[in-house]
């Protein structure tokens, strides 16, 4: 059975996911690891990977990395999930070389949030988003992300954004869903869940997809739960979100995701290292139990 594709299926894809950046013991990339990473989610269901955002540690990437990391998982997908670019900065001029390399190096799209720290006016966001949109030719997805830039996109904010003809998805990871349908109601733009716990809510109000922290473990159960909303199949939804309760829970509610999620891939022996760079620190034993068991809760047959 066939189910609807959305427009935004093909510039972003519909199961995408916010993708950790393997690292050896010392912090030093590790390019087999990110290999064999992109290698499970392109075999579990995942349509498109976002490289160097929030979970790929994005603060801690210089700009020759964050390029590096688009050139080696846009080369090992081969087109066979979309390779959405984090290009989050606090600096205009430095979105916008940063869009440019990430164009050159290869990918699909480009992943944009606010400037952090600075907390412009929405005027000033509405002029950073315009102005890195315009550096490349590549269609933009609005990263709204308060609790980590300091400022939201306002409603009249997005829907002035969406008449740039390249600015044409938001990940929304603000919660708030009532405004979130407005302005899928009133522009083309298309909404993507940027918050694992309310996945099956955002698709159910119109959402055409998920940016996931825990499709890095889990990205055929994502590919399930899309399925079944676009098929009608509300009951089936709904079970499969049940299910993922514990895992969601252990990945985005004990530690950073990029923490988290890092360690489950290690649990699953998916990379061999649950490294991170400072400031963040692997998660403590406590927390590393609770994760396994919801790895195997999850594995469980219903």
């Amino acid at each position: 059975m066939t189910h609807p594709q959305h427009p935004a299926d093909l510039l972003f894809g519909s199961n995408l996911v916010a993708v950790v950046t393997p690292m050896r013991p010392g912090g030093a990339i590790d390019e087999p690891g990110l290999a064999d990473l992109v290698d499970h989610l392109l075999a579990t269901g995942c349509d498109g990977i976002a490289v160097g955002a929030t979970t790929g540690e994005s603060p801690t990437l210089t700009e020759a990395e964050a390029a590096k990391l688009v050139g080696a998982v846009a080369g090992r997908s081969q087109g066979r999930a979309r390779v959405v670019a984090g290009i989050a900065t606090a600096d205009t001029a430095a979105g916008v070389r940063r869009a440019r390399a990430a164009e050159a190096a290869g990918a699909d799209a480009l992943l944009l949030s606010c400037p952090y720290y600075s907390r412009p006016p929405q005027r000033g966001v509405v002029a950073h988003c315009s102005a890195v949109a315009d550096a490349t030719e590549l269609p933009v997805m609005l990263y709204d992300v308060p609790a980590r830039t300091g400022i939201a996109m306002e409603a009249p904010t997005l829907m002035e954004l969406s008449a740039h003809p390249r600015i044409r998805a938001v990940k929304d990871a603000k919660g708030d869903l009532f405004e979130a349908m407005s302005v899928m109601s009133g522009t083309p733009l298309a909404y993507y869940c940027g918050i694992d716990e309310l996945n099956l809510a955002y698709l159910a109000c119109g959402a055409t997809g998920v940016l996931s922290v825990v499709g890095n473990v889990a990205a055929d159960r994502n590919a399930e739960l899309i399925r079944a909303v676009r098929g009608g199949d509300l009951a089936s939804a709904k079970a499969i979100q049940r299910s993922l309760l514990p895992l969601v829970d252990a990945v985005m509610r004990t530690s950073q995701g990029a923490v988290t999620s890092k360690a489950a891939l290690a649990e699953l022996g998916i990379i061999p290292h649950a490294t991170v760079r400072l400031p963040l620190v692997e998660s403590p034993p406590h927390d590393l139990e609770r994760l396994r068991q919801a790895l195997a809760a999850v594995a469980a047959p219903a």
